[in-house]
């Protein structure tokens, strides 16, 4: 994680205080409670209703979820999957017993933009039970999220057709560089009265990622129901994995019910989006500066870590084979490894990939 020497030697220290015993099923109880707060808020009356048990990351929070609505959500439900999506969502879910799994259009080649009638074009022909995967912020891979206002004509749409909402929250915080802006998504549904379940990692924001500490949450009706689902929730988690690992939870959950941690926390996330943000701006001066063909404003407008570029498998193969820059086939670049000291080469690389490859519709 990211903070100064003197609390991350305090941090390691005292979490290794008592690693050696067994945490209980659903997991610590800091990192619980700290972790619905996060994501929720504090009001006393909606978090006593909601079902949070710790998870092995995000993908673990995943498979839990999935597991949990393969029995709870109507018999042979649909998913319905973001198209592009982290490649792991679909084998997850298939593993779980989600194996009716659709896609609904996300992305938007032409523009590098948010496909949203496409979107909701597609969710609005989902049977009423069906499960709708949501990325809460800094979608990944494109970058690309929702304005606050289509997140509200999606909650109205779930409303409406009687989906189940399942958002994958990897990124808090990483997004704007806000815990509270980047759970909008996640507090709307709950504020528009829908039952949602929630996927939340320690992995990025917390850098934790080989710990493996993150929470499953779900939203229910009443208190009466939330006891019935922790019930069943902790039999799945007994029959999977039997219980969370100590660790990386103590020192997430020191941080979490320690304010000054927690301050501190929250001013190193800010300073981590604020420089991805910088290193978004340098690219975009520099590919303007060698006057790039093509529209560059996206990488502007994307959030997170990632950024869709828009650059074709053909472009991506000549900046490997020619500059030794390394980026996946569909163009995704990761933001947080461009620097001040790589950002002209990189720039330079995509300059001569474009002019030496264009895209067809570039073409006379």
């Amino acid at each position: 994680f990211f903070f100064n020497d003197t609390a991350t030697t305090e941090i390691y220290t005292r979490s290794l205080v008592g690693s050696v015993r067994c945490v209980q099923e659903t997991g610590d109880a800091d990192v619980r409670a700290g972790a619905k707060k996060l994501v929720f808020g504090d009001d006393p009356k909606l978090l006593e209703r909601i079902v949070t048990v710790q998870a092995l990351s995000g993908t673990g929070a995943l498979r839990l979820g999935g597991t949990f609505l393969s029995y709870a959500a109507p018999k042979g439900a649909k998913i319905y999957i973001s198209d592009p999506t982290w490649p792991n969502h679909m084998l997850v879910f298939k593993q779980s017993g989600l194996t009716n799994q659709a896609f609904y259009p996300y992305y938007d080649a032409a523009k590098n933009a948010l496909n949203f009638d496409g979107m909701m074009g597609e969710l609005s022909k989902a049977e009423p039970g069906s499960i709708v995967l949501l990325h809460g912020c800094a979608h990944n891979p494109t970058g690309i999220d929702p304005t606050k206002e289509q997140w509200k004509e999606i909650v109205t749409l779930c409303k409406k057709k009687g989906l189940i909402p399942f958002i994958d929250l990897a990124y808090q915080g990483f997004a704007t560089g806000s815990l509270e802006n980047d759970a909008f998504a996640v507090r709307l549904f709950v504020a528009e009265g829908l039952n949602i379940v929630v996927a939340q990692s320690f992995a990025k924001n917390a850098g934790l990622y080989n710990e493996r500490v993150g929470a499953f949450h779900v939203v229910c009706p009443d208190v009466e129901i939330a006891k019935k689902v922790f019930s069943n929730i902790q039999i799945d988690i007994r029959g999977m994995y039997s219980n969370p690992p100590a660790h990386g939870a103590r020192i997430i959950g020191r941080i979490l019910k320690t304010p000054a941690y927690f301050e501190e926390w929250k001013e190193e996330l800010k300073s981590v989006s604020e420089r991805i943000q910088k290193m978004r701006k340098l690219l975009f001066d520099e590919l303007i500066a060698l006057k790039t063909p093509g529209v560059w404003d996206h990488i502007l407008h994307q959030i997170g870590m990632f950024s869709y570029t828009g650059l074709t498998e053909a472009q991506c193969t000549w900046m490997k084979e020619k500059h030794h820059v390394y980026l996946l086939k569909s163009g995704r670049a990761s933001m947080a490894g461009i620097n001040t000291k790589n950002v002209k080469y990189l720039a330079n690389a995509i300059h001569d990939a474009v002019a030496n490859n264009p895209k067809k519709q570039q073409a006379p």
